[in-house]
Formats: C-alpha cells, structure tokens, sequence
C-alpha cells in the first residue's frame, strides 16, 4: 500500500509540473494537505479518500478555532485539488463528488489614497540617506510603479532589468514571464540604488537588485516587516496594511485614470480577466460607501 507521504511527493511534482504552480504555492499546499492528513488521522479516517461527511467536518473545524474565512476557503480549495489529483491519478473512484467551497464573506480592500502612497514614500527619506532608505524607497516606487507581487519583487534579478528598453522581464506565478514598463520615478530610484548604494553590500554572485543590510536576497518576510515600519512612519494604521495593499493600489489607481482592463491584466499578470475585473467591483464598491457616506457627495 503506498504511503501518505509518497503520495504527497506526487501530489506536488503534479501541481509543479503538470499545473505549472509556482514553488511557494506548492509550499502552501504542503502544509494545508499535511493539515487535512493530520485531521484525518484524528478522526480515524483515510486522507487519500474523498469524505464529503468529513469535509464538512474539517470545515466546522476551522471555523472553531477562528481561522479567517479566507484561509478557510485556500484549505478547503487546497483539500479539492488533492481530491481531483486523487481521481486522476486513480487513487478514487471518477464518480466521488466535489465538495464545495464555502462562502467567503465579501469585504472591501483596503487601499492607500495618493496622498498616503506620497507618504509612505516620504517615510524612506533619510538626512543624509543611508542603504536601507535608498533601499526601501526603491523598492516602495516599483512596487507602486510597476505593480508587482511581493514575490516577484524579492526574486527580480540584476539581468532582468532592461534600461534600454525601459523595462523589465518579470517571472510571475508558475513562472510565467511578462514584460512591465520601467519608467518615471520606479526607473529613476532603482537607476539610484544600483549606482548609489547597492555596491556597498553586494556580494560577488549574488543576482538579486534588493538586498538585506548583509547582502543576502530580500525575503518577502523583510519585505512586509519593512512595508509595515515605513506605513508607521507615515502615520498609516497597520489595519490598512497587508502584503498586496500597494499592488492592490495601483490597480485601483490605474483604473480610475482610464487605463483598460486588458492592458491591466496584462501589466499584473493576471491570467484570467475575471481576477482583473475584481478591481473594477472594488472600484465602483468604493465609489458607493463614498456616495452614501460622504455629507457633500
């Protein structure tokens, strides 16, 4: 009989290869079905089984000890994928139902105005500037600039940036490339940094434009810590930050300036215009609590 954890090993080589899913979405996966087995074990139950009783059980669960409703549902939809992989591969039966995903709350983002972008901004400049404002202005202008994710940012490498052409080649989730405009203050500030105060750190072999005060790559977890140091600077609540607040932004951003929402999914490198299109709900969401709430609208 195969092991749990020798399915699990093809579990993930399948969502690596055959699903092209990025190496920190597999990670996740990893510890949510490992979590689902755990809980299995618990209730003397088989993991490489489809249990729509016991789904339902594992949900109950997790509303009990408090887990966000969307953690919930990246579970639950962690749990469908191991049970499609489970029918493909043959280890159940093609007949066994699907369990649904439950309800998410839906919730507005939470976005920056301009004004707070300029602020956080505003955070990094030091008298006299030392590496980490050089630094984490750079980064905050591309992350605003050129949208990215806080993964994309971390892994962009010296050779990807392409001054001539005035951009620079991004690989995105399950390693999709895609090319994004590097121009205006984002260009400006990386130019800086690279010439100005990268060198004092950098290490021989080591690709990555940001560094750690020590020379190693960015890690997003330095990233958000920065992220939300900055945001306390410039006076912003931390309830209003979080990891995507800034990509969130300029999506938000660049749709109320009259940027379409094809080129706009393809500046995010969103591979469905459906993923795209939650900005314009959020957008026009806003504008709504904005109608009924504002004494002067």
């Amino acid at each position: 009989m195969t092991s749990f954890s020798s399915i699990l090993g093809q579990f993930l080589s399948y969502l690596s290869l055959e699903l092209g899913e990025s190496q920190n979405t597999c990670k996740a996966y990893r510890v949510d079905i490992s979590q689902w087995n755990d809980f299995c074990s618990r209730s003397g139950r088989d993991p490489v089984a489809s249990d729509s009783d016991l789904y339902g059980k594992y949900v109950h669960y997790m509303r009990s000890i408090d887990l966000a409703p969307a953690t919930i549902q990246r579970k639950c939809a962690a749990v469908r994928t191991w049970i499609n992989f489970l029918v493909v591969e043959g280890y159940v039966s093609d007949d066994v139902p699907m369990p649904p995903l439950p309800d998410r709350p839906k919730r507005l983002p939470q976005l920056l105005t301009e004004g707070e972008v300029s602020r956080l901004l505003g955070a990094c400049d030091g008298d006299p500037m030392g590496y980490l404002d050089f630094r984490d202005r750079a980064i905050l202008e591309t992350l605003y600039g050129c949208g990215l994710r806080a993964s994309e940012l971390c892994s962009l490498k010296l050779r990807d940036l392409q001054f001539e052409r005035a951009s620079m080649i991004i690989f995105g989730k399950g390693n999709k490339e895609r090319m994004v405009p590097l121009v205006g203050s984002a260009r400006r500030w990386i130019e800086r940094f690279i010439d100005e105060a990268r060198p004092s750190v950098a290490k021989e072999g080591v690709d990555q434009v940001f560094l750690s005060r020590n020379g190693r790559p960015m890690r997003r977890e330095s990233l958000w810590k920065m992220i939300r140091k900055r945001g306390s600077r410039a006076g912003i609540s931390q309830s209003r930050l979080h990891p995507h607040v800034i990509r969130h932004t300029v999506a938000s951003h660049l749709l109320r300036r009259g940027m379409d929402l094809r080129t706009l999914q393809e500046f995010l490198g969103h591979e469905s215009i459906g993923t795209t299109e939650k900005y314009l709900h959020f957008d026009q969401e806003l504008r709504d609590v904005y109608d009924r709430s504002h004494p002067r609208a």
